[in-house]
């Protein structure tokens, strides 16, 4: 197992085809600053590139907490000028964990609140176990999810349940939140990491090409009619139909042996 680090807040580890991306501020509970923000950019670009990590698994060093949210520490000291030019640094944050085209899953204990579960609901699947409160607090201190979390929540447990949460700025503990589909997995306290990383190299071992086509249909088909979602599918097959891992995938089944994916 490998590691390289960008900036001072985050880690990446290899373990094999999985890659876990760290959030390393421990001392501050992982609020993210602007220099963490640049480094979870930072490594979400590298990620993208890298065709060796197939599927990312987002976790925190911190033993109570994921993440918990925006650095209000340094937002405090901020003017208004330098509100709007931290903007697009912090947005650039999210939205690298939200488009790596690879699987993606967050391993939730703790804390996730206000950015802290948009990095979380960034990702494709969330695994959180039973010490995890989530949720999106940011009404209460005069803003709103700026993360993502207005266009993600809903998508997740529709738009009346997304507003109830969002409008009362309420947090929940893992019970509640796996119940209501605001987290996938729920695994016993301490066990988040494991679980997530165990389902990582689950899916790591299927095609590298297949997983990130599936990803790119899931993702483009959302929200579309079924007609123009079955021609999303279809240009994600056909980006597929004819890869070598394609090949491959097909003659091991009929050699019965484990494939080896070429990835392309």
């Amino acid at each position: 197992m490998n590691e390289e680090r960008f900036g001072e807040f985050v880690l990446v580890r290899r373990h094999g085809y999985v890659a876990e991306l760290v959030l390393d501020r421990p001392k501050a509970m992982n609020a993210v600053s602007t220099d963490m923000a640049r480094s979870i950019t930072g490594a979400c670009t590298a990620l993208a590139a890298d065709r060796d990590a197939r599927v990312v698994v987002l976790t925190s060093s911190h033993e109570r907490a994921f993440c918990v949210g925006a650095d209000l520490k340094e937002r405090n000291s901020f003017s208004d000028a330098d509100l709007m030019r931290q903007r697009p640094i912090a947005r650039a944050a999210y939205t690298g964990v939200l488009e790596l085209p690879m699987p993606t899953i967050a391993a939730v204990h703790g804390y996730a609140l206000g950015g802290g579960f948009e990095l979380a609901l960034s990702c494709d699947v969330i695994v959180a176990d039973r010490t995890a409160v989530v949720g999106l607090p940011e009404v209460s201190v005069g803003v709103i999810p700026g993360g993502g979390g207005t266009q993600l929540l809903p998508r997740r447990v529709g738009a009346a349940r997304a507003a109830e949460l969002i409008f009362t700025a309420r947090r929940l503990e893992a019970e509640e939140a796996h119940g209501l589909g605001l987290v996938d997995r729920l695994v016993d306290a301490g066990q988040d990491r494991a679980e997530a990383l165990e389902l990582g190299a689950r899916m790591a071992a299927n095609s590298p090409v297949g997983l990130r086509a599936a990803k790119r249909a899931l993702r483009l088909g959302h929200g579309l009619d079924l007609r123009a979602g079955l021609e999303v599918e279809d240009a994600a097959w056909r980006s597929v139909a004819f890869s070598a891992d394609r090949a491959e995938g097909v003659a091991a089944f009929n050699e019965k042996r484990a494939p080896r994916w070429p990835g392309e």
